[in-house]
């Protein structure tokens, strides 16, 4: 294989282990109006931004008959559990590892996450090794029209480190992540979440 020209990296589920407190809190805030997110509906919210999972959480609440609540009140429950739960987020295995053999090898890297610029700041304050990073491209920077599955992110990263997506390596867990490197053109390497088989 090619060495890459630039290493794209998720955040949520592969270099933070992150994604089991972010389905508590929208499981935990869905109850409070209702609903009990399964398994399934939990994977479907992996990789993707705030506000797109608030509304697939409120059609959801929707579907059974009763009356959704509106995103600002969905995400005043969900965000202070959120923000509770997600600074014990311990690194994933061998991610500080592989960042810094990244460096090691001059391999320009780049964070593209759904996640805001404040709840990554949260989320990597425990953790000094991620400013290995060269760059970040948050869910709500305004260079990201539409979120994962779209390809934005991938793409600006790309352009911002001088690249082409093409020569990139990405990185992630999701299937809306991996849908957005693919289509951005980047090379995938998928870390499947615990219980997900390759069939899918």
């Amino acid at each position: 294989m090619t060495r890459p020209a630039a290493c794209l990296f998720d955040l949520d589920g592969l270099l933070l282990d992150t994604e089991p407190l972010h389905g508590l809190a929208w499981r935990q805030a869905a109850a409070q109006f209702g609903l009990a997110l399964n398994e399934a509906q939990l994977l479907g919210l992996r990789g993707r931004r705030r506000l797109d999972n608030a509304h697939q959480v409120i059609a959801w609440i929707e579907a059974t008959g009763a009356a959704g609540p509106g995103v600002d009140q969905l995400l005043a429950v969900q965000q202070p559990i959120a923000r509770r739960l997600l600074p014990s987020a311990p690194a994933m295995e061998g991610a500080p590892e592989l960042l810094a053999r990244c460096r090691e090898l001059a391999i320009p890297m780049a964070l593209v996450t759904s996640s805001s610029r404040e709840a990554v700041a949260v989320k990597s304050a425990p953790h000094p090794w991620l400013a290995l990073l060269d760059l970040r491209v948050y869910g709500d920077d305004p260079g990201v029209s539409s979120g994962k599955p779209s390809p934005d992110g991938f793409q600006l990263a790309a352009r911002r480190l001088g690249v082409e997506p093409e020569a990139c390596w990405a990185f992630e867990d999701s299937h809306a992540g991996t849908a957005a490197a693919l289509a951005a053109g980047c090379t995938v390497l998928v870390l499947l979440p615990a219980g997900v088989g390759s069939e899918s």
